[in-house]
């Protein structure tokens, strides 16, 4: 599929777009265990913070709280009766991860504050109204729901729309284009009749004058 045929003429795989790498793997379902491990531990925290009525700060601690209780526990017991201690895994983060995070989380900024100087500036009027349009339409959609709710929902979406689009790409570029072209059609058929009717408009009041 040429890069005409795909949305904004792009050259560039959604997996490429999206960094390239334990982010993008994760958000398309490369690692799907960690992507469904992802997905169900969000939804469990949801339903208990919707059921239960607990804080996150309060659930957190309370979690730890219990965690180092029991292993605390566990350790002087073992030590008093000869048994083994509580088989820990190697609390570590690898260079590696850290690195891909942080140069995802670094490009992201970068853009946000380039896109942020342009508007401040007047650089971009277009952009400028596609910004105010998108905060409008999420200050209108936070004030439908929850910030808990909105983040859960959110996290949905970005784990499972750019996964559904890699899949269906080629059907979904087709069906898009196809509907932008048709809108352009509209807005140039819709800009030539009002165009027309102004200067006719225009025409009759010199006519009158």
């Amino acid at each position: 599929m040429g890069s005409s045929d795909r949305l904004f003429n792009r050259q560039r795989s959604v997996h490429e777009i999206l960094g390239g790498g334990l982010v993008a793997d994760v958000i398309l379902w490369r690692m799907k265990n960690l992507t469904v491990g992802i997905l169900l531990v969000t939804l469990a925290a949801w339903l208990v913070f919707e059921r239960s009525g607990y804080t996150l700060l309060s659930l957190v601690s309370s979690v730890f709280l219990l965690l180092i209780a029991i292993l605390f526990l566990w350790a002087k017991s073992a030590a008093i009766l000869n048994r083994p201690a509580p088989p820990l895994p190697e609390l570590h983060l690898s260079e590696e991860m850290v690195n891909e995070v942080s140069t995802f989380i670094r490009l992201r900024v970068n853009t946000l504050l380039s896109v942020s100087q342009d508007i401040a500036l007047g650089k971009d009027s277009r952009l400028f109204f596609k910004v105010a349009a998108c905060l409008w339409l999420i200050a209108f959609v936070g004030g439908l729901t929850d910030f808990l709710t909105l983040g859960y929902t959110s996290l949905v979406v970005i784990l499972t729309v750019p996964a559904i689009y890699e899949r269906f790409e080629n059907h979904i570029d087709k069906y898009v284009i196809l509907g932008y072209k048709k809108l352009q059609q509209l807005y140039v058929k819709l800009d030539q009749e009002c165009v027309s009717r102004v200067q006719k408009w225009i025409l009759e009041k010199k006519k009158l004058s």
